[in-house]
């Protein structure tokens, strides 16, 4: 009787583990403590909220996409005041922006951010929000899930706290299990707070008490042990590749999508409206007025149903397009092949579109 390789195999050791749980911290260049948690992204970010978060707490929640939304979300739903600081989804928050809401409102004790939102195309300027915030004193929690691989993610250089990541995106792994490097002054707060989960899946502090206080050699329950594998084989590419070429390569298509889109024409227009602030991982386009956004994916994706396209979630649904050229979608040839599909679509709609420059455009901003 045959075996399938997924099953039979050994269990993933405690030092096994925290072989991985290293070379996940020096991706990110951290000597603080990561944790490697056995759920998607939303596990640690959720976790990490619950566990600094209580009704002392005064929380300014940056808000440039739904995931923002949804932090504040599960702040309000701790106890904490918040301050919501929202920006159009079309660009970024400011340093300046964080700095004013701490002039008002100068009893802010931890600040809550996204990176890049993959959803709406922006990525914030983080190092600079993060100098910020080390002058004002606040806890810094910041959601990098879908920037880590496609730009720079330095949580000791820009002074974060909380630093969640996830593999699904850009650094094209596994879905099912993320992490989430975390400060000596996190972990304080986290035992100073009353509410923080215990003997939850949610815990940051069980893993801390029951694995890092241990010196990890005993797991505190079994792990995802194939999610697990993969990680450490995402990780080990990205080792052998280098991470400067991965972010470059992400950088690259972003450059062409957003190059090649505005040479299409037809009145397809990027959704953020300075390159500087558009994500690498994602670039999201606003539909020419007449068409829904959902429809002309529909169309492309009858082209060729692989392509990385996808409509806006929610009401964006009519007006944005995104192109999520992350992972292994971060190629020219899934760019050339998203904007001919999309050129495609907007022909059926009786548009002009010139799909020969788009490509042509598309390689020429490929660096």
């Amino acid at each position: 009787m045959s075996t399938h390789p997924f099953l039979g195999l050994a269990p993933l050791s405690a030092t096994h583990f925290a072989s991985i749980e290293d070379r996940v911290a020096r991706l990110l260049r951290t000597t603080q403590d990561v944790v490697i948690m056995q759920g998607e992204a939303l596990l640690p970010l959720e976790g990490a909220i619950r566990a600094v978060a209580d009704p002392g707490t005064t929380a300014l929640n940056v808000v440039t996409g739904p995931y923002g939304q949804t932090f504040g979300d599960w702040l309000r739903d701790c106890g904490a005041t918040v301050i919501d600081l929202a920006v159009p989804f079309h660009t970024a928050v400011t340093a300046g922006q964080i700095r004013e809401a701490f002039a008002g409102h100068p009893e802010i004790d931890f600040v809550s951010l996204v990176h890049a939102e993959a959803a709406t195309g922006n990525t914030n300027p983080v190092a600079e929000i993060g100098e910020a915030v080390r002058e004002h004193g606040a806890l810094f929690y910041l959601d990098a899930v879908a920037s880590i691989g496609a730009e720079p993610v330095l949580p000791d250089a820009w002074g974060v706290d909380l630093c969640v990541i996830g593999a699904q995106k850009a650094m094209g792994g596994p879905a099912g299990v993320s992490a989430v490097s975390v400060s000596e002054r996190a972990w304080a707060r986290m035992a100073a707070n009353p509410r923080a989960p215990r003997r939850s899946y949610l815990s940051l502090l069980d893993w801390k008490e029951r694995w890092i206080d241990g010196g990890r050699t005993a797991l505190p329950h079994a792990p995802a042990q194939l999610e697990m594998l993969a990680l450490q084989a995402c990780v080990e590419h990205i080792e052998a590749v280098g991470l400067d070429t991965v972010t470059a390569r992400h950088a690259a298509a972003a450059a062409a999508t957003r190059a090649g889109a505005l040479a299409l024409g037809g009145g397809l227009a990027p959704y953020v409206h300075e390159a500087s602030e558009a994500a690498p991982v994602a670039t999201t386009l606003r539909a020419p007025s007449g068409t829904v956004a959902a429809e002309l994916v529909a169309h492309a994706l009858a082209v060729d149903p692989a392509l990385p396209l996808a409509a806006g979630g929610g009401a964006l649904a009519k007006e944005m397009i995104r192109v999520n050229h992350y992972g292994s979608d971060a190629t020219r040839g899934a760019v050339r092949a998203s904007l001919a599909a999309l050129g495609t679509a907007l022909a059926e709609q009786g548009l002009t579109v010139d799909v020969r420059g788009a490509l042509s455009a598309a390689d020429g901003a490929w660096r």
